[in-house]
């Protein structure tokens, strides 16, 4: 392989004349900003700083907007931004960073980077590789453990006089009614439902109402439901009023399996006496209806992979000349991403990068924008490994300033029995640090004991 051309390819050891620091800050903030990013603009800049330079920039944008440039760089597609470096300067951008950077700073932009394009392998770019490496990992199976089990000494009599107990006279005790709620399975908390009304002739649910307030309200009542009127009652909330919240419908849509779906259904028509599937109709429009309403069936395949079946689904998802409006980009995905079994879909997967050097997620992420976008690459996501979903989904929640609770209390709810023990060991695979700590930072009082008491442990 020939040297990169000197005129060319820009190294980062000399320190680049006129440097600064804020501007250059600056500079990066405007390049990401907004729908897509300036990827050569952000290549340029950062390979010609020094390191000592690019330190620097790191400290002006916290300086200058609060936020950490790695994890903002992290946000764009690094692909792109290697394709660009390697055709510009014939030189992978990780053998740039291995070679000129140092520390700290090094590993943390290595990670970033993600993969050496001048790697040898069977398919170019080596990212290819490890996308394709990814999905058969993803097929191995793997033990889900939610962090709340069923109390093994269950009375669901004394449970009742305990939470009685606890909301009778002046004032209430909180700390009982977490200590029995989240030490219990949905199941025993239905029976306690029941147990509490055959006792006191009271609504277990309006007293909890009455009694609590604000985000340990919320929590709390959530888990009083059956995981079926709890989702339903998500995605009616999501729907009504003015505004659709699109993150919910996709986040529930697109990670429950036919059962779960099915239950929602039969949930949301009990409790609103209309349809699920009106509902998301008359609420969406375009393909991002059409993929909700075929989400909505739970009629997804539940069977094995078809070797021959899943080249010819990857030669459709692949195809980007075809100019048939009927079979449209977002049809072709709808038609395969909506209907096949997971283990079909892998294989699928698979087969694209094959085909285009490029991972789905990917390819969707560069061809498609906006909702229909997000539902995709929930649905690919899901495949892959659904506890990082989730994971991501929680970390997105409490970064930066401000916490978003409710998708917080959503996941940690409708998550705990499930495969919530898996989404810690991702989060802290993902983030460098553990739900349990980022949930004690960033909560408080009885809302934060609550929600430590459904993670179930410090990692």
């Amino acid at each position: 392989q020939a040297e990169p051309r000197e005129d060319v390819y820009r190294g980062s050891v000399k320190d680049f004349q006129g440097f600064d620091a804020n501007q250059d800050a600056e500079a990066l903030y405007n390049a990401m900003k907004g729908f897509g990013s300036d990827k050569e603009a952000i290549l340029d800049l950062i390979t010609s700083r020094s390191n000592k330079q690019r330190v620097e920039i790191c400290q002006a944008y916290k300086a200058l907007y609060g936020k950490d440039l790695i994890a903002d760089l992290n946000e764009i597609d690094m692909l792109d931004i290697r394709e660009v470096f390697r055709t510009k300067y014939e030189k992978s951008l990780y053998n740039m960073i291995k070679e000129d950077t140092s520390g700290e700073y090094k590993k943390a932009l290595l990670k970033l980077c993600g993969g050496d394009d001048d790697a040898a392998g069977e398919f170019f770019p080596e990212a290819a590789q490890v996308a394709y490496r990814m999905w058969e990992l993803s097929a191995v199976k793997v033990e889900l453990r939610g962090t709340v089990q069923p109390a093994g000494d269950f009375n669901d009599d004394g449970d009742a006089q305990v939470l009685r107990k606890a909301m009778k006279g002046l004032g209430t005790d909180e700390g009982a009614i977490i200590e029995v709620l989240t030490k219990r399975s949905n199941a025993q908390r239905q029976q306690i439902l029941k147990a509490y009304k055959a006792h006191y002739g009271r609504d277990l649910m309006a007293d909890l109402k009455s009694e609590l307030s604000g985000s340990l309200a919320k929590l709390i009542l959530g888990l009083m439901l059956t995981p079926a009127q709890y989702d339903a009652k998500q995605l009616r909330k999501a729907v009504e009023g003015a505004g659709t919240d699109e993150s919910v419908l996709i986040e529930i849509m697109a990670t429950r399996n036919n059962q779960e779906i099915k239950a929602i259904n039969e949930a949301y028509q009990e409790a609103y006496h209309k349809s699920l599937e009106d509902d998301l109709s008359s609420d969406t429009s375009g393909h991002f209806k059409r993929i909700l309403v075929s989400l909505a069936l739970g009629n997804r395949d539940e069977g094995p992979e078809n070797a021959t079946q899943a080249h010819e689904d990857a030669k459709k998802l692949a195809d980007v000349s075809s100019n048939d409006s009927s079979d449209s980009l977002e049809t072709r995905f709808l038609s395969i991403l909506c209907t096949r079994s997971y283990p079909h879909l892998r294989r699928v997967f698979q087969e694209f990068i094959k085909m285009t050097n490029h991972d789905v997620e990917h390819a969707i992420k560069k061809r498609m924008s906006g909702d229909v976008r997000d539902a995709f690459v929930a649905i690919v996501r899901s495949v892959k490994n659904k506890p990082a979903f989730f994971a991501d989904k929680l970390y997105k929640s409490m970064k930066g300033a401000g916490t978003d609770e409710r998708t917080l209390t959503r996941i940690m709810i409708s998550r705990s029995e499930i495969d919530l023990f898996n989404i810690r060991g991702e989060f802290i695979d993902l983030f460098d640090k553990s739900l349990h700590h980022m949930i004690e930072k960033d909560t408080s009082g009885d809302y934060r004991k609550a929600l430590l008491a459904l993670c179930g442990g410090e990692d």
